[in-house]
């Protein structure tokens, strides 16, 4: 039997080549960029994507996408692979018009230091390396950019669907939106949430992320008193953002949340 670390090497080695062997045009719409803190020492790759017009006077949504384990790495490519095609679509460019950013987490790190794998976790006192220069990224680029503050979203699958539910647990009332898929939260911290509109994603069939972990949080939202949404896909394993990207509902509701 595989160990968890070597499916997970296995992912990103397969992340990889599929990112090379069918690169889209689309793919070339999303920027490069690098971000560094302030002392220069640490630095996270990503991309962008901006609205194909710019209208002057005019700001946009932002959502902040955050990749899965297989597709860390240094090359600044491989995080695209899955969930930013949706937004570079021409008619959903043209619907909503928006800027997406997508930064790529280092090899060893997380966007979240936990396992996976866990019934649950106690959220770390300090944001990751990655999640603070992310965060820090956001936070730059809403103050340069014609962004729209009460439009600022946050979506991500698997480690990055950890790493969603850390933002928002983070910066409660930052966040428009947040859509996280097959990922887990500290539920210590649903109640923060339960003012924030959110839906969450998972397959009941998830091997590698228990299905509990999304149940959990909403759960512990409901009990506070929010009313998030949540769809478990029946039958379905960890991919359940493939079910999550083909469903034209997200974007739209999405895109109609204002803080």
């Amino acid at each position: 039997m595989l160990h968890f670390s070597s499916i997970l090497l296995l992912s990103s080695v397969v992340s990889l080549s599929l990112f090379h062997t069918t690169h889209a045009a689309w793919q070339d719409l999303y920027q490069a960029g690098t971000h560094r803190d302030a002392s220069g020492g640490q630095k996270l790759p990503y991309r962008l994507l901006k609205p194909e017009k710019i209208e002057p006077s005019k700001r946009y949504p932002l959502v902040l996408f955050l990749h899965g384990a297989g597709e860390r790495g240094t090359d600044n490519a491989a995080q695209l692979v899955p969930g930013a095609a949706v937004f570079a679509k021409p008619e959903n460019r043209q619907k909503y018009p928006c800027f997406v950013l997508v930064p790529q987490c280092p090899p060893d790190r997380r966007w979240v230091e936990v396992h996976w794998g866990l019934p649950s976790h106690t959220m770390p006192a300090q944001p990751s390396a990655p999640m603070k220069l992310a965060l820090e990224l956001v936070d730059k680029l809403v103050a340069e950019l014609p962004i729209d503050r009460d439009r600022v979203y946050v979506a991500g699958l698997s480690m990055g669907g950890y790493g969603v539910w850390d933002a928002i647990q983070r910066r409660p009332d930052f966040f428009a939106a947040a859509a996280p898929i097959c990922g887990g939260g500290d539920v210590a911290e649903a109640p923060k949430l339960k003012n924030l509109p959110l839906w969450a994603f998972h397959g009941d069939r998830d091997a590698t992320v228990p299905v509990s972990r999304t149940k959990g949080m909403i759960e512990a939202i409901r009990k506070a008193g929010g009313t998030p949404k949540m769809t478990i896909y029946p039958g379905v394993g960890h991919n359940s953002w493939a079910a999550t990207f083909a469903d034209p509902e997200l974007l739209a509701w999405l895109f109609a949340q204002k803080r």
